[in-house]
């Protein structure tokens, strides 16, 4: 019995951080995602027993994550996946204030833009790109095949070039490189 509340407590304080970042990206509301980064663990800690070593921890929590979050806002019906506050994330390289108002004006445009796509695409914009996960990672938080999370990252990024315009082209090339 003890045995098993440490290694759950160790699964807790290994992810935590992983499980939070993806939620409150997810829900743009640190509250909200602790609440259900603890809704999270609890799920975790009831079928860990089910837990077949079929992908990493990791990844297996995340997806957990990822339906205890879609069925939080199934019952709100509400989405909105990327957060104002990224912006706030975002440092000047040379802290120098009239690049940072430039480069907050490019990247709420490409946020704008963002906001835009649809769920799956955003899904894998963040899982992909803010979050870093790899495609095979994301393919298997998503529950679909590597080669889907390719597609809708392609068609996302294309579908964001566009919506920015040629215009901006240069701001999702530039925040391209944080987002791939």
């Amino acid at each position: 019995m003890r045995e098993d509340h440490d290694r759950l407590e160790g699964l807790y304080e290994t992810y935590f951080h992983d499980v939070y970042q993806y939620l409150f990206y997810f829900t743009n509301n640190s509250s909200e995602a602790e609440d259900l980064t603890q809704d999270t663990f609890m799920r975790v800690f009831k079928s860990y027993h089910s837990f077949r070593n079929q992908s990493s921890l990791k990844t297996w929590i995340i997806s957990i994550a990822k339906r205890t979050a879609i069925d939080h806002y199934r019952k709100r019906k509400l989405i909105s996946l990327l957060p104002d506050v990224l912006l706030n994330l975002r440092k000047s390289e040379e802290g120098i204030p009239e690049e940072e108002v430039e480069k907050s004006e490019e990247w709420q445009r490409v946020q704008a833009a963002l906001s835009k796509l649809k769920p799956d695409y955003r899904n894998v914009v963040i899982l992909r790109g803010l979050r870093e996960y790899s495609v095979k990672e994301t393919a298997e938080i998503l529950d679909c095949k590597p080669s889907k999370v390719k597609v809708d990252y392609h068609r996302a990024m294309k579908q964001l070039k566009k919506e920015l315009g040629h215009s901006n082209e240069e701001a999702v090339l530039v925040d391209e490189r944080k987002i791939q």
